[in-house]
């Protein structure tokens, strides 16, 4: 079997690490005995380029049981858990090209070895398949009936292609999913977000100020988090609607330039590029600690810091110490990647679980209902979210009310008024 792993001596571990992620993913648990039942993804070769981790690993291995031939690859260079990836070759016999800290070359190299199998779904974090697809092997568009994308960021990049038409296959946005986004961008990156900066640095958060740039679901989580383990929490934001509900959540806001030189963590979640740029690294105190959570590295302007910059050098396993020409020491985090996955272990599973319920759902649909979809970006559908949210629920021992025959004729209705 074709693969490309650190070391396939990982394995055990591996599956012990994966098995420990299985026990809280519930919902993806009952949708792996459905599909190993019905096969509803027989014959369909799916390319995953996703983080390689113990609840990515549950999801590859769903959608196995569902018949599919899958490969997998890494969305990012730093999020690779090494022993699940040998795991996954050596016991589930998945094709996975991911090592973590591989370079750019090595990265791409991976993406092309993932796509060799002629993919007929495409599932991203980022939308790098999709657009390895259709920058380098447009040959293979002929073959792809649609995918799934589970981030903000990748999102963004496939709307912009439906937008210019340039999109060759329909895509399911797993992230709009209220089971996704509600969840797992705000609980899982909140607590996961933290996590990282903890483990990198095992600095006290409490009596701290934390600056969170962007306040979408994924900023509200992470400020959220912050303010519970005691910080000052300060937002800055671009969308004026985003930062009023901000305010009247209780979190100072103001711009970068002013929250810099008062900040001792800075966590970018915004989905843009130069979110904190060389003029707010030069305002920052002695020791500021920096880093990303957004899904691409250019949320911070890393080349503007090495300008800045007499000496650079690693104090930590995952920090990257800037000591600027004016003395003072700018501390980078998982060299500016996901912080969540390049530090700690990323979301946790039971999150997860619902996201990459989504996911296997998404690619079922995709699969039965290509034919009608245009080229173009679509929600998950409703029942299918609704679903997850039930299953979710049962899984976890909480019953909720469910309507009378009379309250729904009173929803229905418009003659009934005071």
């Amino acid at each position: 079997m074709d693969y490309d792993v650190k070391d396939i001596k990982l394995a055990e571990a591996g599956r012990l690490k994966i098995e420990w992620a299985e026990a809280t993913m519930p919902v993806l648990r009952l949708i792996r005995k459905r599909f190993a039942q019905q096969r509803p993804l027989k014959g369909v070769r799916i390319t995953a380029c996703l983080h390689v981790t113990t609840e990515t690993a549950n999801l590859m291995i769903t959608l196995k049981a569902g018949g599919a031939d899958v490969r997998l690859c890494a969305s990012n260079p730093l999020s690779t858990q090494d022993d699940v990836a040998a795991a996954l070759v050596q016991y589930e016999g998945i094709p996975t090209f991911a090592i973590k800290g591989e370079d750019n070359a090595t990265y791409y190299r991976h993406i092309e070895s993932a796509v060799v199998h002629r993919p007929h779904v495409t599932m991203d974090d980022g939308a790098d398949v999709v657009s390895y697809l259709h920058s380098k092997r447009k040959e293979l568009l002929k073959n792809v009936i649609g995918g799934t994308e589970e981030t903000t960021t990748g999102v963004i990049r496939l709307r912009s292609m439906a937008e210019r038409k340039v999109l060759k296959f329909p895509v399911i946005s797993v992230n709009d999913a209220d089971t996704k986004h509600l969840f797992d961008n705000r609980y899982g990156t909140g607590q996961s977000t933290i996590d990282g900066i903890i483990r990198a640095t095992n600095r006290l958060i409490c009596g701290s100020t934390v600056v969170v740039a962007g306040y979408g679901w994924c900023g509200r989580g992470v400020a959220m988090r912050a303010r519970g383990m005691g910080a000052e929490v300060i937002v800055t934001e671009v969308d004026p609607i985003k930062g009023l509900e901000a305010v009247m959540d209780g979190f100072r806001v103001m711009p970068m330039a002013q929250a810099a030189p008062v900040g001792d963590f800075f966590v970018t979640v915004t989905g843009n590029i130069h979110v904190i740029r060389g003029e707010h690294f030069a305002r920052m105190k002695d020791g500021a600690i920096v880093c990303n959570s957004g899904h691409f590295n250019v949320e911070l302007d890393i080349p503007a810091l090495e300008k800045l910059s007499k000496q650079r050098r690693v104090v930590r396993p995952g920090v990257e110490q800037f000591t600027l020409k004016n003395g003072r020491r700018i501390n980078l985090l998982g060299e500016g990647r996901l912080v969540n996955l390049a530090t700690a272990e990323g979301h946790p599973s039971s999150v997860m679980d619902m996201s990459f319920a989504n996911q296997a759902l998404g690619a079922e649909y995709i699969v039965n209902n290509y034919k009608k979809l245009e080229k173009k970006v679509y929600p998950v559908p409703g029942d299918i979210d609704k679903e997850i949210a039930r299953l979710k629920l049962t899984a976890m021992g909480i019953a909720i009310d469910t309507l009378t025959a009379k309250q729904e004729h009173y929803l229905a209705s418009w003659e009934l008024g005071t």
